[in-house]
């Protein structure tokens, strides 16, 4: 067994960026809100602020009163995928890329002489270098090497902010006893709770029990999978197929009534579209999410044969639409696209559909992609044409192309330090 694979994180990835970008807000503490508003929470938070307390899901007045100092800055989500793309350039020219995992996480696959630990150790040091001379100081990154890419994010998070941490096979697995449960990938507060209830409350109760007790704990092979991958075993998963694509947003308090929420709903179904189309995929199911205030959820889906036309997936938005409750306050909506299928593997219909438009699609995505996403689209959006920007998911990096708005296209770093 040797080292077959490096993870490198970037530490409090969007804070960092900011604080790259700002000089101002370096070393200070800094919480990242999607709004500016008193009732959110921040979705990132800097080196500085996770020092107090403050950490991904903590409500501005919580933050504040952990840390009174705190600097709260919008998300400029574009901002973040730009950088990303300048950073993987750097780091692809020291040691090439293999997966990226998120926008702040890449995995490396280590082959011939870079399996030895003084040969990867010195790429690790030659990319943190490079980061330094090619972006800044304030960008850091934590990197992990291990026998497999679940040891080597667990190595990434041992040493923090700037690590480089090498789990060596032969200390397996007993290296990992001074970790809590939650610091190994994929256990968090309900397979917490499940590994109790079956008597297991460290790590090394974990790398004790069996495989077959393991099996059990996981309802299936992952937890042979997991048995494997603590004694450095290079576990290879099946390719994973897409089954889902859609957009939430919450909304901002001028837009809090049914007509608000229609028109962000649909402005969200026109993103989605698009992106179907630009993946390759088709749809057969849509469904809708609505959180009302003082109210339950409210949500319902409707089938139908795969198909990726906008104007089609409207009618049935409106449709789906008239059956929501009333006189309730929505605050926050979400639609998804399921039952995914490639398109270059959907049958053709026996009969044509006139209620399909692939030609005014195609249309409207090629001035999209020239102009902007924002040049044009259907009036159902219109009120809320403003809302619902780009957001990041945890394993999607956004397509600038599909998220440009004709606004902020072609962003640079000179722009960017004079906002």
């Amino acid at each position: 067994m040797s080292l077959r694979a490096l993870l490198l994180d970037f530490n409090s990835y969007f804070a960092s960026v900011e604080q790259h970008l700002r000089p101002q807000l370096r070393g200070r503490p800094l919480g990242i809100l999607p709004v500016l508003a008193d009732t959110t929470c921040c979705i990132a938070a800097s080196i500085q602020a996770k020092r107090f307390g403050v950490k991904t899901g903590t409500n501005v007045a919580d933050a504040r009163r952990l840390c009174p100092d705190i600097v709260f800055v919008q998300a400029r989500p574009r901002v973040y995928v730009e950088m990303h793309h300048r950073l993987m350039e750097v780091v692809d020219s020291v040691i090439a890329v293999s997966e990226v995992l998120s926008i702040d996480e890449v995995a490396c696959d280590l082959t011939g002489s870079w399996r030895q630990e003084s040969v990867v150790r010195e790429l690790a040091r030659t990319v943190k270098a490079k980061l330094r001379d090619h972006v800044g100081e304030v960008l850091t990154c934590s990197i992990g090497v291990g026998p497999n890419r679940f040891l080597a994010k667990t190595a990434s998070n041992m040493e923090k902010p700037d690590g480089l941490v090498v789990i060596h096979p032969e200390d397996l697995p007993d290296c990992l006893y001074r970790l809590q449960l939650r610091d190994l990938n994929g256990i968090a507060d309900a397979m917490l709770a499940r590994l109790e209830r079956h008597g297991i409350g460290t790590v090394e109760a974990l790398c004790r029990a069996s495989r077959e007790h393991l099996r059990r704990v996981w309802g299936g092979v992952e937890g042979e999978r997991m048995y494997d991958r603590l004694r450095g075993a290079d576990v290879v998963l099946p390719p994973s197929k897409r089954t889902s694509l859609g957009h939430s947003h919450v909304l901002p308090p001028h837009l809090r009534h049914d007509a608000g929420a229609f028109a962000v709903l649909s402005k969200l179904t026109q993103k989605a579209a698009l992106r179907l189309r630009a993946e390759g995929y088709l749809a057969g199911r849509l469904g809708l999410r609505v959180s009302y205030r003082k109210h339950a959820e409210w949500g319902m889906e409707t089938r139908f044969a795969p198909m990726q036309d906008t104007l089609a997936c409207l009618k049935l938005l409106a449709a789906l639409w008239t059956e929501r409750p009333r006189r309730r306050e929505p605050v926050k909506v979400a639609m998804v696209f399921g039952e995914l299928l490639p398109r270059d593997k959907a049958s053709l219909p026996l009969f044509p559909d006139r209620s399909r438009s692939p030609g005014l699609d195609t249309a409207l995505d090629r001035v999209r992609l020239k102009f902007g996403a924002e040049a044009l689209y259907f009036g159902g959006a219109f009120m809320a044409r403003e809302e619902a920007p780009m957001r990041i998911a945890f394993t999607h990096i956004p397509d600038l192309r599909l998220e440009a708005d004709g606004k902020t296209r072609g962003l640079d770093e000179r722009a960017l330090l004079e906002v």
